[in-house]
């Protein structure tokens, strides 16, 4: 009889999953709380959705692969009434997998930015004008700082002692900060050196 570890290594390459996929994310985010698909859609938006997104039927399809490869289940929610409301909850294969998956290398980031591009056809044509382009951005980098901004205010910044959890939440709402204002910054000087 395989181990989980084994078992989830096995099940990873019959459902053919790239090193990070919408499965770990959501492993995760039911590891936090165990949820119906439609509650999960909605934190996941809220949550992890701010540097994995995933559209609602995406989220679906997940759960429906994850539980068929035994990592997850469902049962009945209990508000569901006469709905096919289902609460999904991760069983141990899940846990493994989500254990093996965190203990990998992860790469660098690989940024491929469609604007930087835009930025060298600029530099080569000198007859395109992409200020209007680069104000749109710095406004919606804004948006999403004061955003940011306001969770952090909201849950983190109340004076009281944080758990490790929560410290660990915070650090990676701290680099969306970080990002939007550098995001800014870059996009100011690069609307000086546009001229």
């Amino acid at each position: 009889m395989e181990n989980y570890a084994t078992c989830c290594i096995n099940t990873r390459l019959r459902l053919d999953l790239p090193p990070m996929s919408l499965a770990h994310a959501v492993l995760t985010s039911l590891l936090e709380k165990a949820t119906s698909g439609y509650d999960l859609a909605r934190r996941f938006d809220k949550s992890i959705g701010y540097f994995w997104h995933a559209t609602h039927q995406q989220i679906y399809r997940e759960l429906a692969r994850m539980e068929v490869a035994g990592w997850i289940e469902s049962s009945s929610a209990p508000d569901a009434g006469k709905t096919r409301k289902r609460e999904y909850r991760v069983l141990p294969a899940g846990r493994a997998e989500l254990i093996r998956w965190a203990h990998e290398p992860s790469p660098p980031m690989d940024l491929r930015d469609e604007f930087m591009v835009k930025l060298r056809a600029d530099a080569a044509l000198r007859e395109v004008d992409l200020r209007p382009q680069i104000r749109s951005q710095i406004e919606q980098h804004q948006e999403k700082l004061a955003h940011y901004r306001t969770i952090e205010q909201r849950d983190f910044l109340h004076g009281g002692a944080l758990t490790r959890e929560a410290r660990i939440q915070h650090m990676i709402l701290k680099k969306g900060i970080l990002y939007e204002e550098a995001s800014i910054g870059w996009a100011q000087e690069m609307l000086d050196v546009l001229g």
